[in-house]
């Protein structure tokens, strides 16, 4: 299924007025520099195509003929090499072997175009390259970046515009290397129709940490790995036609500008539909991190997603039935695996897409400016001193797959976030936050599919019964009115019980209301002393006993509890309503761990 819809996908490029698809038998390679030759073969300059400033600077990208697949042996590309191959330059100390390198570049031009003398730019190449006098192009100046870069080389006619390699003889002759398909020969298990199977795939590249000459999806490279008597594609045999196509394919859609490649987690993801479709260009958008020098890239293609029902820019409905496929890969040694698949209709997975940001929705301190929540940023938020490699194995793909699906999150996720929140004495960041928020949102929908309540508002909710919400705003109130006695305090509570108060409660609340009386007494604007108090009977009432262990989803909702109750506060403060004077606490996300707590208790 999945190379079918690459190989369909290559064919619907190809058909249309797609420039970056390579044409069948070539592929698309950067070429950074191009020897320019006259008609005689006589060297006439070598040829900057990058662009850029620095390190940054990138070669042209130009379609030549396709890469062999090397393994040890000495293979040599058709017009297009490493100055190894092409000029036989010994750069790692082995000269023999350099010069078996360029003697098999010549060859190969010999033998894949025949009458190779009657193209002159094919002609011209095979009388520079038989001359062996190369010094010219050792003395021209940009030779020293080649040498120093080991870069791809080409070959372009002084009067012409298009490399020798895209001549159209040249093209006649890799486009008939074995290009008829066998009537007689076995079916091709993508396209169902005879072709003579390929022997060796071409590498993919472009996968996150995969090996830089790329990597194989289709390989059998041991004898444990054959049946039948058959060997390497043989076992699985896909016709060269559709194994160019598919390969040719992935390489389009991991290239680096391409618009239709994500990181999720550990996995490179990609995505494509059936024909042309808006949700192609804005899928990563959705789902990715904004570029630097546009943070709110994301984040209005985020309103476009909700706003486009009503103005039609792209139909989020059930109706929509083109057919869209994500794909996400990871490196594994040699090969590239597949981490998760998925395809269904654009409007499905549309659907799907504003279901998960309608459950991560929660209230932010900064109305109409909450961070656009990417998938990896929420990742992130779970993993030890958030980094990406910490991320827990697996469950990126979990958490993609409930997302395109829309199924239940998976509990690990859960976890994470709380382990994390305990690990780092209470730290309830707005990813932390919304996270928690929308498993909990998404678990009691998928439960009762009509409920009459959500399970947790977007922002505070003075009327939800549940015990561990209800905790946990009272655990906010209680450091409130600590930082209000004792305004600049380098620690508060929550850094010393919110492990305790939101796993284990009955061993932590009695003592921390003790301190609340303390704490009261010590606030000189008795109006405000009664008002948090009267807050913290309104929300004692709605609580039988302190519970004497909470279960993880509730160890949640203690934390949306005390975020929510956080963000009123920031909110009132921000409002002044109520003459609350407090000093201004700082985000629980923006605390600092101190080396030596003054908690001032």
């Amino acid at each position: 299924m999945i190379l079918q819809a690459l190989n369909e996908y290559y064919a619907r490029k190809a058909a249309g007025d797609e420039t970056s698809i390579a044409p069948p038998g070539f592929e698309r390679k950067e070429i950074p520099f191009v020897l320019t030759l006259n008609s005689e073969g006589e060297f006439r300059g070598l040829e900057d195509t990058r662009t850029g400033e620095g390190k940054k600077k990138r070669g042209r990208v130009f379609a030549v003929p396709q890469a062999v697949k090397r393994t040890v042996a000495v293979t040599a590309n058709l017009l297009w090499d490493n100055a190894g191959y092409v000029l036989g330059m010994d750069a790692k100390g082995k000269p023999e072997r350099a010069r078996q390198q360029h003697a098999a570049f010549v060859t190969a031009i010999r033998e894949r175009i025949a009458d190779a003398e009657q193209d002159e730019g094919v002609n011209a190449v095979l009388q520079f390259l038989e001359s062996g006098d190369f010094a010219p192009v050792f003395a021209d100046p940009l030779w020293p970046e080649v040498a120093e870069g080991a870069v791809n080389l080409s070959f372009r006619l002084e009067s012409a515009t298009e490399l020798v390699c895209q001549r159209p003889a040249v093209i006649a002759a890799v486009q008939g290397d074995g290009a008829g398909e066998q009537a007689d020969g076995p079916m091709c298990l993508v396209t169902g129709t005879p072709d003579t199977p390929a022997r060796l795939h071409p590498s993919i590249k472009g996968v996150a940490g995969a090996q830089s000459s790329g990597a194989s999806i289709v390989s059998f490279n041991l004898g444990a790995f054959n049946s039948y008597g058959k060997e390497q594609g043989g076992n699985a045999p896909v016709g060269e036609r559709a194994t160019f196509a598919y390969t040719t394919a992935l390489n389009h859609l991991l290239a680096r500008n391409s618009r239709q490649r994500l990181m999720l987690g550990d996995a490179t993801t990609i995505f494509w539909a059936e024909r042309a479709h808006a949700l192609e260009d804005m899928l990563a958008a959705w789902l990715g991190e904004p570029p630097k020098d546009n943070p709110d890239q994301n984040t209005e293609a985020l309103k476009a997603l909700y706003e486009s029902s009503r103005s039609g820019a792209f139909a989020i409905n059930e109706q929509d039935n083109t057919r869209f496929y994500v794909l996400g890969l990871a490196p594994n040694a040699a090969r590239i695996s597949v981490r998760h698949w998925w395809n269904g209709t654009a409007g499905e997975l549309a659907f799907h897409i504003r279901q998960h940001f309608d459950d991560l929705r929660i209230v932010y301190d900064r109305p109409g400016e909450a961070p656009h929540l990417s998938v990896f940023r929420l990742l992130v938020s779970t993993a030890s001193l958030g980094k990406a490699e910490n991320i827990r194995p697996n469950l990126a793909a979990a958490v993609v797959r409930s997302i395109l699906e829309g199924t239940a999150y998976p509990r690990e996720l859960l976890g994470a976030a709380v382990q994390r929140i305990r690990a780092e004495r209470g730290a309830v960041t707005y990813p932390r936050a919304a996270l928690i928020k929308a498993w909990l949102a998404r678990e009691a929908r998928l439960q009762a599919p009509q409920p009459t309540t959500p399970e947790v508002n977007v922002s505070l909710d003075p009327n939800n019964p549940n015990a561990a919400y209800r905790l946990g705003r009272l655990f906010a109130v209680l450091e409130r009115a600590q930082e209000a006695a004792s305004p600049g305090l380098n620690a508060t509570i929550r850094d010393r019980y919110f492990g305790a108060a939101s796993a284990t409660p009955v061993t932590v609340f009695p003592r921390l209301l003790k301190l609340n009386t303390h704490h009261l007494s010590k606030l000189e604007n008795r109006g405000q002393a009664v008002n948090l108090e009267k807050q913290i009977g309104q929300i004692i009432d709605g609580v039988d006993d302190f519970p004497a262990l909470l279960s993880l989803p509730d160890q949640g909702r203690f934390s949306i509890g005390y975020y929510h109750q956080r963000q009123a506060f920031f909110a009132r403060r921000d409002n002044n309503t109520d003459g609350d004077k407090v000093p201004s606490a700082p985000h629980p996300a923006s605390m600092q761990q101190p080396n030596q707590p003054k908690l001032g208790l």
